[in-house]
């Protein structure tokens, strides 16, 4: 096996980034290196004056008092738009979680909305959503500029992978689980973190067909995919051979699915994989940002244990189901303090990423608290 070693400077920090390639002969276009602005983080931090009028409880709630954090992230014109998730103090679980908007004419200093755009109501999902609330969105759009969300709803019990539409970005239309059509065996499961695969043109994010369907990334512990005609209606792809079948370590699936790929012993991603930002189509392969969890008993004995850093993988753009180059570090990881302890120490976990003003902005959630960005002036062909 060939590897590349890549060299990035992150945070002021010299670090060192190998790449698994599994062709001989071949390249990896990795997005790094990102530097951490530490000029303006956290970009994206909690406030307890914004009140919002909960039509589940019927009373007022200071409704991102707690947290802030796990952002995605659009680019429209000359301005980048910030779809976060936001907890009060009300709720069980940690707190509601509801969906805020933010925007911003740099990428670094953003205006809230006042009130959050997307969150549990009186209506046909408020048995998934309430009363952990709306989490962690992804955001695509469509070649006629209509925004696709997908979030997690969660019951307090289990997590589901829904997905939402606005043209606006403020008014969204729900339709529940995306895995809806595909049986209810599906639905009843737990799953969460839908990655779509797009294409960059001009900031925008455009979900893309390949081989007829558009795709997505979804899952944690292992990576699954599934596969769609408009973006809504999903379905996953099954394992049909059994000696490839894996059992998802965290999660106790009771179909089998096709698994792209799952974690490593000895690494940072040794406990938990999870999807980042949409997946990116360039010239290369399908670039795929995914976050990852270090166990404490399994892991990279240079971090700490419970640590959340993110990795990148390059897959064939001609087949979505095969794995090209993997790296074998984390390209970022939690060095600030307000990484390092919030509601869960040691995090940082990348949802949102924008190409606006000839630079990447990559977005994150710090320690569950806050939301801070970093920057790559990388070209990718």
């Amino acid at each position: 096996m060939k590897h590349l070693n890549i060299f990035l400077i992150l945070a002021g920090a010299l670090l060192f980034v190998q790449c698994s390639t599994p062709e001989a002969g071949q390249s990896a276009n990795f997005l790094v290196p990102f530097t951490k602005n530490l000029d303006v983080n956290p970009c994206l931090s909690p406030s307890d004056s914004f009140l919002f009028n909960c039509p589940v409880l019927q009373t007022e709630v200071r409704w991102e008092a707690k947290d802030v954090f796990n952002p995605a992230s659009v680019v429209k014109g000359d301005t980048v738009f910030l779809l976060y998730r936001a907890e009060d103090v009300v709720g069980k679980y940690n707190g509601t979680s509801r969906i805020g908007l933010a925007y911003s004419l740099d990428g670094y200093h953003f205006e809230k909305e006042q009130e959050p755009v997307l969150f549990p109501e009186n209506d046909e999902y408020k048995k998934y959503e309430w009363e952990g609330g709306c989490e962690d969105p992804r955001l695509v759009e469509d070649e006629n500029g209509i925004y696709y969300l997908t979030y997690t709803a969660y019951d307090g019990d289990k997590a589901r992978l829904f997905v939402a539409t606005s043209n606006d970005l403020r008014h969204w239309k729900k339709y529940g689980s995306v895995f809806e059509k595909a049986g209810d065996e599906y639905v009843a499961m737990w799953s969460k973190a839908g990655s779509i695969v797009s294409r960059q043109e001009n900031g925008r994010m455009i979900a893309t067909k390949i081989n007829g369907k558009y795709w997505m990334y979804w899952g944690e512990s292992n990576i699954y995919m599934a596969t769609s005609d408009n973006l809504i209606d999903w379905t996953p792809l099954l394992e049909t051979d059994p000696q490839k079948m894996q059992l998802d370590t965290m999660r106790k699936y009771n179909t089998a699915f096709q698994s792209l790929f799952s974690t490593r012993e000895g690494k940072f991603d040794s406990e938990l994989v999870e999807p980042g930002p949409p997946a990116m189509i360039t010239e290369q392969g399908i670039l795929f940002i995914y976050n990852s969890k270090n166990s404490p008993t399994t892991g990279d004995k240079n971090l700490a244990p419970g640590t959340y850093a993110a990795g990148q993988i390059i897959l064939d753009k001609k087949d979505p189901t095969k794995v090209l180059y993997r790296t074998d570090k984390w390209f970022i990881t939690p060095d600030q303090p307000f990484e390092i302890t919030g509601q869960v120490n040691n995090v940082c976990f990348v949802e949102g990423l924008a190409f606006f003003n000839d630079k990447w902005l990559l977005y994150y959630g710090t320690a569950d608290s806050k939301i801070a960005v970093a920057e790559s002036d990388k070209k990718l062909d």
